[in-house]
């Protein structure tokens, strides 16, 4: 029985394409977890997936160095996806995103509105940490990376600097009318320090 479900999980897996995660919940049609995690263990044995965290599971794309992995925040946004949550990236995190900082920061936090928890990615960790609805509001992927980054720097600390950044990072963002919703429910220091 066992050999029948890795070969389906395989075939499966293979259509799927590289560089995509997997759970035991993404075979719960099979109606076996137990067996499921089997197979996803033997195929990791097999060298055909790689084990990224307790549970999680990588087909990789490969080139002629080796694999390729893909990054926290791709693993991230992954993770989401599964989850049907929303996240947004926070503190350093939404720096980094920015360009305000080049700091690599060993955990890689984000804003959730699904159950908080932490995932191990090697030495580094994913931080989903629950938030209110009201961080969610936005219509633009920018503006809560701005908001995001802008109370980490702290009120008293975001420089001219900054602002020049988070200007450009804004501009490019072409649905205007988005940017003004965006804008007028962002918190209002922020509001005041961007004057868009």
């Amino acid at each position: 029985m066992s050999n029948v479900l890795t070969k389906q999980i395989r075939e499966r897996i293979e259509v799927q394409g590289e560089n995509t995660l997997y759970m035991v919940r993404d075979f719960a049609d099979l109606n076996n977890d137990g067996l499921v995690t089997r197979a996803l263990s033997r195929l990791e044995k097999e060298g055909m997936l790689v084990r990224i965290s307790q549970g999680i599971y990588l087909y990789p794309m490969r080139n002629r160095f080796g694999i390729l992995k893909p990054s926290i925040d791709e693993i991230a946004v992954a993770i989401a996806q599964k989850d049907k949550a929303r996240i947004i990236p926070s503190g350093l995190t939404a720096l980094n995103k920015l360009g305000l900082s080049t700091q690599v920061t060993m955990n890689a936090v984000y804003l959730t509105d699904a159950t908080a928890r932490e995932i191990k990615i090697g030495n580094r960790t994913i931080v989903f940490k629950r938030s209110a609805p009201r961080n969610f509001a936005y219509e633009t992927d920018v503006f809560p990376l701005v908001v995001g980054a802008m109370k980490e720097i702290g009120e008293a600390n975001v420089t001219d600097e900054h602002l020049i950044i988070i200007k450009e990072a804004i501009n490019k963002c072409e649905d205007k009318d988005a940017i003004r919703h965006d804008y007028n429910i962002a918190p209002g220091w922020i509001r005041k320090k961007l004057s868009l």
